[in-house]
C-alpha cells in the first residue's frame, strides 16, 4: 500500500529535499502544477475559458510556520484576484484556499485564518467570483466548517469541501445541502486513521455515491470532484433523478489529469471546472497526487531514472 507511505512522506522535510533534487522531478511536477508564477498560470485560465471550461485556482503552500507566511499567502491570493479583475476573467475563475496556509495551525490559528481569508473572499465577491475552502485532515474540519459558516453570513456563495472517506461526512452533507450552499465532494487525499475514515476503496466509493445522492436531493449546488468514469456516470444519473438541470451542478477535475474528459463534459453542456494549482511550494500537493493514483507514481519513477 504505497498511498499511505506517500501521504506520510508529504510531511517529511527529508523526503522533500530528496524529491526536489531528483533529476526527473521538474518534468513530472509540471504535469500537475500549472506554473510557479501568476504570469505562467494566467494563459492557462484564458485557454480554459476558450474551451468552455472554468477553473478554480489554488496557490500551493499549506505547510507554513510563521504568521508572516500566512500574510504572504493572503497577499498572493489578493494579487491573483486583482489580475483576474484586470483581465475580465472573474466569472471564469474562482479560488480554492487551504486554511492551514492562512495560519490555521499556528497559535490562535482559527482567528488568524478567518482574519486572513475574509479579505480574500470579499475581494473575490467584488469581481463576481467566489472562494471554496478546501478540506484538510480531519483534525482541522470543525474549524474549517465554523469559518465557512461565518463567511457565509456576508458572502453566502462561499463554498467548502467534504471528503467521502470520513465517517462524519454524510452528516456534514445533510447539514450543508441547503439553499445557496456550494459543496465540493471528493474522495479524500490525506492519511487518516481507521477510527475516523474508511480504508477500503470500495467502501469509499459507496460513501461517495451516498453523499452525492444527498447533495443532489438537497437545495444547494453540488460540485463533483472525481476522475472516476463510473462515479461521474452515477453522479449524472443521480442529477437526472433529482431533476437537476445541467447548470445546477458541476464536475471538477485536477489540472493535468484526464484533460480530454474535461473538454468532453463541457462539450456535452456540463459545467466543468479544472482545479489548477500553481506556486513554488508544490511538494505537499505533488505527493498527494502521486498517492492518489499508482500510474502517477510509475510516471514519476520513469522520469527519475532518466538523467536530465
Amino acid at each position: 500500500m504505497l498511498g499511505p507511505v506517500l501521504l506520510a512522506a508529504s510531511r517529511s522535510d527529508a523526503v522533500r529535499r530528496l524529491v526536489s533534487a531528483a533529476p526527473g522531478t521538474k518534468q513530472v511536477v509540471a504535469r500537475f502544477i500549472a506554473g510557479e508564477t501568476l504570469d505562467q498560470v494566467i494563459p492557462i485560465v484564458k485557454d480554459a475559458a476558450a474551451e468552455g471550461l472554468e477553473v478554480t485556482l489554488d496557490v500551493v503552500g499549506e505547510d507554513i510556520t510563521t504568521v508572516e507566511q500566512s500574510y504572504a499567502a493572503r497577499d498572493a491570493y489578493l494579487e491573483l484576484i486583482e489580475r483576474l479583475k484586470e483581465l475580465g476573467l472573474g466569472t471564469k475563475a474562482e479560488m480554492s484556499v487551504k486554511l492551514s496556509m492562512f495560519g490555521q495551525a499556528l497559535e490562535g490559528g482559527h482567528e488568524l485564518a478567518l482574519a486572513n481569508v475574509r479579505p480574500v473572499v470579499e475581494a473575490a465577491a467584488a469581481i463576481g467570483t467566489t472562494v471554496t475552502l478546501d478540506a484538510e485532515d480531519h483534525t482541522t474540519l470543525d474549524s474549517m466548517f465554523a469559518i465557512h459558516e461565518e463567511l457565509r453570513r456576508d458572502f453566502p456563495q462561499t463554498g467548502c469541501v467534504i471528503q467521502a472517506y470520513l465517517f462524519r461526512t454524510e452528516d456534514d452533507a445533510r447539514r450543508l445541502a441547503a439553499a445557496g450552499s456550494r459543496v465540493r465532494i471528493v474522495k479524500g487525499a490525506y492519511k487518516e486513521p481507521a477510527s475516523v475514515a474508511y480504508q477500503d476503496k470500495a467502501e469509499i466509493d459507496k460513501a461517495f455515491v451516498r453523499i452525492v445522492k444527498i447533495l443532489m436531493a438537497g437545495e444547494g449546488y453540488p460540485m463533483i470532484g472525481s476522475h472516476d468514469p463510473r462515479l461521474i456516470a452515477i453522479s449524472q444519473e443521480l442529477a437526472r433523478q433529482a431533476g437537476r438541470k445541467l447548470d445546477e451542478y458541476e464536475f471538477q477535475m485536477l489540472y493535468g489529469i484526464r484533460s480530454e474528459e474535461h473538454v468532453r463534459l463541457a462539450a456535452e453542456g456540463h459545467r466543468m471546472r479544472v482545479y489548477t494549482a500553481y506556486g513554488t511550494d508544490w511538494y505537499g500537493y505533488f505527493m498527494r497526487r502521486l498517492a492518489e493514483k499508482p500510474a502517477n507514481l510509475r510516471f514519476f519513477a520513469r522520469s527519475i531514472l532518466t538523467k536530465g
